[in-house]
């Protein structure tokens, strides 16, 4: 289906404005993968708030020039399929890790953050980062400890002298 110049305007534009907003994008390669791989491929990626795209290569050039992701221009080369994270960094990485597990026709050929381009093993690790509320949680969690333990070192006198006079009390009642 061949497009005309409004259509591709459309689409560079759309990707443009998406890739000005994303944290990360993956590029992967789709080749092999069937209609019903790509459409549950697309549905956990509206699921997970991932926009993902199957574009040509000189449009997504043209999009991506300008952004985060100019990095990526150079290596767009075969059939790719784009994913960006919109809300969370590593969400584009776990949904195509998580598909990668039951379709190995699925390949990463570029991973990018934050204007870095990165090696494609590195999907494990931004597939790995804690989401928003985990981040929070373990933030939360480390900023309670020192509370908790405190509390625990205040109480710990008083604990003990209740423990002593028990035992002094259960020795006499042996007696």
């Amino acid at each position: 289906m061949s497009l005309n110049l409004e259509q591709k305007k459309a689409i560079v534009a759309e990707l443009s404005e998406v890739a000005g907003k994303a944290h990360s994008a993956i590029a992967a390669e789709y080749l092999g993968l069937d209609v019903a791989a790509m459409t549950a491929l697309r549905a956990e990626a509206r699921k997970a708030n991932v926009y993902l795209k199957v574009v040509r290569n000189t449009l997504a050039r043209r999009a991506l020039d300008g952004t985060d992701f100019g990095c990526m221009t150079d290596s767009l080369t075969g059939p790719l399929l784009l994913a960006f994270s919109i809300d969370d960094p590593g969400a584009a990485a776990r949904v195509i890790q998580d598909f990668r597990k039951e379709h190995e026709d699925l390949k990463v050929r570029l991973v990018a953050i934050g204007g870095k381009l990165l090696e494609a093993e590195e999907i494990k690790t931004l597939a790995n980062l804690p989401t928003w509320e985990q981040a929070v949680s373990q933030l939360m969690a480390v900023m309670k400890a020192p509370i908790s333990q405190f509390v625990r070192t205040m109480a710990e006198p008083h604990a003990k002298l209740v423990r002593t006079l028990a035992a002094v009390r259960d020795q006499k009642q042996a007696a």
